[in-house]
């Protein structure tokens, strides 16, 4: 895609996946993970030689985050397990929130640091008590320390290109919040960063100058904003549910995006044949690169 025009959408898979999330770029195997979270479904693309391998889950997969040792942190409706893309296994069950059964686990990132953020949300998608985590994993396993509240569907998050800010949606309000983040791990200063006039904030990442993509759900578009939170032009897509964007290949000047047909009806399907599919196109300001989750750091 290195000859094609900056920010032209094309698709790469026609996957048509019922919830495509959570891209990831691991730079070391030159692909790209993500998960279809509805259809328990983990996907591994290789753009290169149009590989595609897929593996299917014990249940839902919302996110997937490297581990320094290969393997991957599941974000799971109840926790956290391990997976290993070598051998297609799930181990190390963590639970989270156990004392709210209608919650979910929903989206995460990595930190400079290698310390894991990670949101929970009410899988009904009524009630405000999804809620945002930092882990960090020391001797004793995985640390998992609580840090805000009040989210009905809490997603991003996303760390900004120099660590110190963190960015969370909570997605029906439309609203983009920033917090700043302490040299302990705690966050202050919660601020509103950018509230959304079309479509729903969903997944969002950062690029090496600090500007915020945001995948729209229902916007048709990936929205951009700068570090002041102040909107530049977005980026149509073919589709109407955008849900997160991740900068990969060699130069992180390829952005990749997943997308969902969940919620669409007949006719829109009808006109978006490839919804769910995931899309990519080059931009000209590169991503920053997949941190990975330190062990006992």
């Amino acid at each position: 895609m290195t000859s094609t025009p900056l920010h032209q959408p094309e698709c790469i898979l026609d996957l048509r996946a019922t919830l495509g999330e959570g891209p990831v770029w691991i730079a070391g195997e030159k692909s790209l993970y993500f998960v279809d979270i509805l259809e328990a479904k983990i996907h591994r693309f290789t753009p290169s030689s149009r590989d595609h391998q897929t593996w299917s889950a014990p249940d839902r997969v919302a996110f997937l985050l490297p581990v320094a040792d290969g393997t991957f942190l599941a974000g799971m409706p109840d926790g956290l397990r391990r997976f290993d893309p070598r051998t297609g296994g799930f181990s190390d069950h963590t639970i989270v929130e156990a004392e709210k059964p209608c919650n979910r686990l929903n989206d995460g990132c990595v930190d400079p640091q290698g310390h894991v953020w990670f949101g929970t949300m009410d899988d009904g998608e009524e009630n405000p008590s999804g809620s945002i985590y930092r882990i960090v994993h020391d001797a004793n396993g995985l640390n998992i320390t609580h840090h805000d509240e009040g989210y009905t569907v809490s997603n991003g998050p996303a760390i900004s290109p120099c660590g110190k800010v963190l960015y969370v949606c909570d997605s029906p309000e439309q609203t983009i919040y920033a917090f700043d983040i302490k040299e302990d791990g705690d966050l202050a200063n919660e601020r509103i960063f950018a509230r959304l006039d079309h479509g729903y904030p969903d997944g969002i990442v950062t690029d090496s100058e600090g500007t915020v993509w945001c995948g729209t759900w229902g916007g048709g578009r990936v929205a951009r904003f700068k570090p002041d939170g102040t909107e530049l032009p977005p980026i149509p897509m073919p589709v109407t549910n955008v849900t997160k964007v991740a900068f990969g290949g060699d130069d992180l000047k390829t952005v990749f995006v997943t997308t969902a047909r969940k919620g669409l009806d007949a006719e829109t399907l009808e006109k978006e044949p490839q919804a769910g599919s995931l899309f990519a196109f080059r931009t000209d300001v590169p991503g920053v690169p997949q941190q990975v989750f330190r062990l006992n750091g």
